[in-house]
């Protein structure tokens, strides 16, 4: 699934090229997404994308009129930016064709991803937003916010991390590497970890981020050509999907275990 660092290289990939656009047509040619795409969606031609900003791992193309559309990529989605008359691929469901001669598709093998026209004058207020916790790399994401966050929290602090009410965007691949640079096991009870050691937690949680970010940086020409993909997982990871092999610090075998449904990765020696 895309995570924080893939949406963000997303957005930053599409924003030159369609901030200040007019939207001249927009094309559905598979509307039954996770939710339908909004009927309302065409309304958006003739008008000009002000800008494009992420919440989570959503994405929002601002409109001239006031109104909003609300992508999400779902479990396998991308945007790519192409010349209208490319050949459509099996899973590209949606084009929105720009002035500037350019089409932004989304590409959506498993169709669960989103395209949602919100008219509401704060996007944010809308039910997908409005709940979701702070952003990791925003000044409102702190050690002392997290304790509070933990307080009578009985779950494994890697479940609580990634709780979206708690803070939004840390999925699985970047938390695992977060507490490993952390020094905590997954499985630590949330209530149980000190301040002190939330404070670790939270810094690798911003550094583990920062880099993937830099990392896709790397990668933006692929959103003019037929790819799309920010390529991620070209990175080293110390932990995510090494079961069996040493760890780099150590040299202990990597442990893998099944948590909250999802593969969970640390080192025995380096993580408490």
């Amino acid at each position: 699934m895309p995570e924080l660092p893939e949406v963000e290289t997303t957005r930053r990939g599409i924003a030159p090229h369609v901030s200040g656009a007019t939207v001249c047509e927009v094309i559905v040619r598979r509307g039954d997404l996770r939710q339908a795409v909004s009927a309302s969606l065409g309304g958006i031609e003739g008008q000009q994308i002000t800008g494009v900003r992420r919440r989570s791992k959503y994405l929002l193309l601002g409109i001239a009129d006031g109104s909003s559309v609300l992508i999400h990529l779902g479990m396998s989605g991308n945007l790519r930016l192409v010349a209208p008359n490319e050949e459509w691929k099996k899973h590209d469901h949606l084009g929105i064709t720009l002035g500037t001669r350019l089409q932004l598709r989304l590409h959506d093998p498993r169709r669960f991803g989103l395209v949602l026209h919100l008219t509401e004058a704060d996007p944010f207020a809308h039910p997908l937003l409005r709940d979701l916790g702070p952003e990791p790399l925003e000044a409102d994401f702190t050690a002392s916010y997290l304790k509070s966050a933990c307080a009578k929290r009985s779950a494994a602090i890697k479940l609580v991390v990634m709780d979206s009410h708690v803070v939004v965007g840390v999925g699985n691949i970047y938390v695992s590497e977060a507490l490993f640079r952390a020094g905590i096991r997954p499985l630590s009870v949330a209530q149980r970890v000190s301040l002190p050691r939330l404070e670790k937690l939270v810094a690798a949680i911003r550094t583990v981020l920062t880099d993937a970010i830099a990392a896709g940086g790397t990668t933006l020409r692929d959103f003019l050509n037929s790819d799309g993909a920010p390529g991620y997982f070209g990175q080293s990871l110390h932990v995510y999907g090494r079961a069996g092999e040493p760890c780099h610090v150590c040299g202990a075998a990597i442990r893998r275990s099944v948590l909250g449904q999802r593969a969970t990765y640390w080192c025995p020696r380096c993580q408490r």
